[in-house]
């Protein structure tokens, strides 16, 4: 089993930045692709950026593409999102997510573990 325990969200005024942490448990990861996804008030869970198992293949929703920084730790077992010019429209539970291949996905479905998320929210 794997556990993904996320940690850094808040509160911070639209501009400002944060950096979301993930660290798993449980099974190697090195070999894991890794996402962060995102879930606002009444909407669906959506897709933010992933990364491959190495760390050099990155993917980005179009929202967030030259504001958030995917990246995972030297020993693979922790992935960060660092988050720049946050939006109001940027408030939700962010989610880590696993998946047990080497190729990073945007799709939710396509993910094996998850964690219980993280509140971040952006005043205006």
């Amino acid at each position: 089993q794997v556990q993904l325990v996320e940690s850094g969200g808040g509160l911070v005024q639209a501009g400002g930045s944060l950096r979301l942490s993930c660290v798993a448990s449980g099974r190697i990861l090195s070999t894991y692709a890794m996402g962060w996804f995102r879930q606002a008030p009444g909407k669906e869970r959506e897709f933010v950026a992933a990364i491959n198992w190495s760390g050099r293949t990155t993917y980005y929703s179009d929202s967030v593409k030259g504001r958030f920084t995917i990246s995972r730790g030297n020993a693979k077992d922790t992935v960060y999102l660092q988050m720049n010019n946050l939006k109001p429209e940027d408030t939700a539970v962010y989610y880590c997510a696993a998946r047990t291949v080497l190729s990073a996905s945007g799709l939710k479905n396509e993910y094996d573990y998850w964690g219980q998320g993280t509140q971040v929210t952006v005043s205006s």
